[in-house]
């Protein structure tokens, strides 16, 4: 029976935890071969996962904060497989949750740096590839924060990549490259292995926290979080040829929240 990725090499960022994980094991499983990136090397873990099911994947470490660290990222996917035809761009998530009016300049710049950057840069680094070959997909993961209370920077960094899938779609279809995001909403998942930022929370940003917990749920049609798989299914669809007519859509996946 063919798999919706059969032959395919797809690059999935963020992959040693999390959505990213369940995003490279999936597409793994139906049949991609899986680069796998991340700055943590848990990602060799998940690499291991996947070689003990049989699957193709390879594993690199990589900053993907920086262009260079991009770049090295689909140097390692030719190097291996010879041509690219998805990029799932996955970095990023808030590293602090509070009234913007308390973060500092260094801190707003992380944020940015940590979830606009990524997919910046990784965009920029596939294209030529893509270009040439006159074919791809690239699936960013978005947020429906762009709505949300004690995370603007991040919020700012979702919407700038919420307008960069449209723009990028624009730009290039007609060089057979598709372009779309999921806008995920407030996921169940385990323990970070690696936490954003950790430093012991204080009183008053355990309250801040808290409050958007409760925001997103308020937000939610459903009233609940979503899961990792119910992020994943959106996201192998629109990596995939049943979106085929699909582009430079952003899909909220979160519960009926639009963000």
């Amino acid at each position: 029976m063919d798999k919706r990725f059969d032959n395919k090499v797809c690059i999935v960022t963020g992959a040693a935890q999390g959505i990213g994980r369940g995003v490279a094991l999936r597409l793994a499983a139906e049949g991609a071969k899986v680069v796998m990136a991340d700055f943590s090397p848990l990602v060799e873990d998940v690499l291991a996962e996947v070689m003990a099911s049989d699957g193709q994947a390879v594993a690199i470490q990589a900053d993907l904060e920086t262009y260079q660290g991009a770049q090295d990222t689909i140097d390692k996917a030719l190097a291996t497989y010879g041509r690219i035809d998805v990029l799932v761009n996955n970095v990023g998530g808030a590293i602090w949750m509070k009234p913007f009016i308390h973060f500092s300049e260094a801190e707003i710049n992380k944020e940015i740096s940590r979830s606009l950057y990524p997919t910046l840069w990784c965009c920029r680094a596939v294209l030529p590839v893509m270009i040439e070959q006159q074919s791809g997909v690239i699936v960013n993961v978005s947020s429906i924060a762009t709505k949300g209370i004690n995370r603007i920077p991040y919020s700012a960094s979702k919407g700038g990549i919420n307008a960069m899938t449209a723009s990028l779609a624009f730009e290039y279809a007609n060089d057979g490259i598709r372009v779309n995001a999921v806008a995920t909403g407030g996921t169940e998942a385990p323990p970070r292995k690696i936490p954003r930022n950790a430093k012991p929370l204080s009183d008053a940003e355990k309250l801040w926290m808290d409050a958007v917990v409760d925001q997103t749920i308020d937000r939610t049609f459903m009233k609940r979080y979503g899961t990792i798989d119910e992020q994943v299914n959106a996201i192998a669809f629109l990596a995939s040829d049943e979106s085929s007519y699909i582009t430079g859509s952003t899909i909220p996946v979160g519960g009926g929240d639009e963000g």
